[in-house]
């Protein structure tokens, strides 16, 4: 395998980490996890030299000292053999926000900010509500929800509940330093415990963001041995966890209230099938992410 040399300039070390990280992604998908190799060269090395893009541009030819070739190199490394690069920065963008990650926690997709879009509108037709993420690792929806709720919504802080629950201490860890990074940690309630069994009342609007990969398709999974297992099993099927939570809705959701659920890819059929027959009276709604794929159900009690 190509190395990179010491001696190089930015220039020339991004230029074969790009290589390195394209020869890779060429490979089998379910081998590797890297979609933009330009791009995450380009992260991988900012972060090992401590500098913005701006700055790397500006010394591009300038020569690595010996020390950060060999930080480059060790990142491109950990890259090659698989690890998420959110991991590896510790960090990930997700619906304009900066949120620390670790390998505690399920890494934040852009499919997921979908969740969050049908979250805002629901709040925007209403003066108050209770709002509960269920199975918040990171805290992503929980905190984006607090953040990106405009003053006109009548959501102010005083009015507004927002509880975020996780099995995974580990993970709360990680949604309790978020919550502080962002400023909402006075308007996020943080609970240890199983789906929606922590929860002190009903709410008005649950999003849940569950585990909805099947134990077949579990070994497919490209970051399976960097994210945890935990965050990614849903069972025989993918959705136990989803059956699970909706059978909990009577006791933790208020008459006329909402559910958001993130489902997977050929699931649609199988939630919308269960929940009816779960919830004959109650209006079901299905939404597609950018890529066509069914990826939200709403639930209206």
């Amino acid at each position: 395998m190509m190395r990179l040399d010491l001696k190089v300039t930015i220039r020339q070390a991004l230029s074969r980490a790009r290589e390195m990280l394209a020869i890779r992604q060429a490979q089998a998908e379910e081998t590797n996890n890297i979609e933009d190799p330009a791009l995450e060269s380009i992260l991988l090395l900012t972060h090992a030299l401590k500098i913005d893009r701006v700055q790397l541009y500006l010394d591009f030819d300038n020569q690595l000292s010996q020390e950060l070739s060999e930080r480059f190199w060790s990142l491109i490394q950990r890259r090659l053999k698989g690890e998420p690069s959110a991991y590896i920065l510790g960090r990930r963008e997700f619906y304009g926000l900066d949120f620390d990650v670790d390998a505690n926690v399920l890494i934040p997709r852009p499919e997921t900010e979908l969740l969050v879009e049908k979250a805002l509108e629901i709040t925007r037709q209403h003066s108050s509500l209770i709002i509960a993420d269920i199975g918040t690792g990171c805290g992503a929806i929980a905190i984006s929800l607090a953040v990106k709720l405009p003053p006109s919504a009548s959501l102010r802080a005083s009015e507004t509940k927002i509880y975020a629950t996780d099995i995974s201490a580990a993970a709360l860890k990680v949604a309790s330093a978020n919550c502080q990074k962002h400023g909402v940690a006075d308007r996020i309630c943080l609970l240890e415990g199983d789906l929606l069994e922590p929860l002190p009342e009903p709410v008005d609007l649950i999003v849940a963001n569950l585990p909805y990969v099947s134990e077949t398709d579990l070994t497919k999974v490209n970051t399976l041995g960097f994210e945890p297992t935990l965050a990614l099993d849903g069972g025989k099927d993918g959705l136990e966890k989803i059956r699970r939570l909706c059978s909990q809705l009577q006791e933790k959701l208020h008459p006329n209230g909402y559910l958001l659920l993130e489902i997977g890819q050929g699931q649609r059929q199988a939630v919308t099938a269960f929940l009816r027959d779960l919830y004959p009276s109650a209006g079901i709604e299905t939404f597609n992410d950018l890529a066509g794929i069914g990826r939200v159900v709403r639930v209206t009690l």
